[in-house]
């Protein structure tokens, strides 16, 4: 059995402006963050604009650079299934993980019509997008440089790989066959309130649910991974 951790991506109120939309059937469109650093000359990094997304972009970011991460090999632009964070808060519960362990990715999004899903958040919530079926144990950046040049190759389009100064605190590779943006979002938000968290977080996750654990890495034990995989698999009800 496997283990899993939970990590916060994607577009917010801040960055850059907008989140992405969660649609009336519990469909999404996930939507990136800006690129924030300096990019090597020879890395091709695509706008806003040129993912052609339905969301509608602040007009100051359309040409802004995006932070493909993490990369879903079947998203515009993407070409495999990596991740990269450099940030220790969520890079140590990563590091703890083993080849076969799961990364689940979580974003919030704003509700777009009116949700013919009971689960839905009125306004917005926090959602499972998509997940990583780890296809090797995760690299620490300080091991990266000593990689032989075919494991680097795993890496190689990785957004922290394409800065001009490479700073992955840890890098995830994701198998082909068990790794993907979800068709249906996973909600860990409460129907009647974005901000409050639902049974997934407070009986599943190492989350207690209280402040702002939305932004907070969750763990989930073996059972724990499989309950929720099983609820991507069958769709989420509502406790009865």
């Amino acid at each position: 059995m496997a283990r899993a951790v939970a990590i916060n991506v994607g577009a917010n109120t801040n960055a850059p402006g907008v989140r992405g939309p969660i649609r009336p059937d519990g469909s999404f469109e996930f939507v990136p963050i800006p690129e924030t650093e300096p990019i090597r000359d020879s890395a091709d990094v695509p706008t806003y604009a040129d993912l052609d997304l339905d969301t509608e972009i602040p007009a100051s970011a359309v040409e802004s650079p995006v932070h493909l991460d993490p990369e879903f090999a079947e998203y515009p632009e993407c070409e495999a299934y990596t991740y990269g964070d450099p940030h220790g808060v969520k890079a140590r519960p990563l590091l703890e993980l083993e080849a076969g362990d799961y990364a689940l990715f979580y974003a919030t999004l704003t509700t777009h019509g009116e949700p013919e899903k009971p689960w839905i958040s009125p306004d917005w919530g926090a959602y499972l997008v998509g997940q990583f079926r780890l296809a090797r144990d995760p690299v620490a950046g300080s091991e990266y440089a000593s990689l032989s040049e075919d494991a680097r190759s795993a890496f190689e389009t990785n957004a922290h790989c394409k800065r001009a100064a490479f700073d992955a605190a840890v890098l995830l590779s994701g198998d082909e066959a068990e790794s993907g943006l979800y068709e249906t979002a996973v909600p860990l938000s409460a129907a009647e309130k974005g901000s409050e968290a639902n049974w997934v977080v407070t009986e599943l996750s190492s989350d207690s649910g209280k402040g702002p654990w939305w932004r907070r890495p969750m763990k989930f034990g073996e059972v724990e991974t499989d309950e929720v995989l099983g609820l991507v698999d069958g769709g989420y009800e509502l406790p009865q």
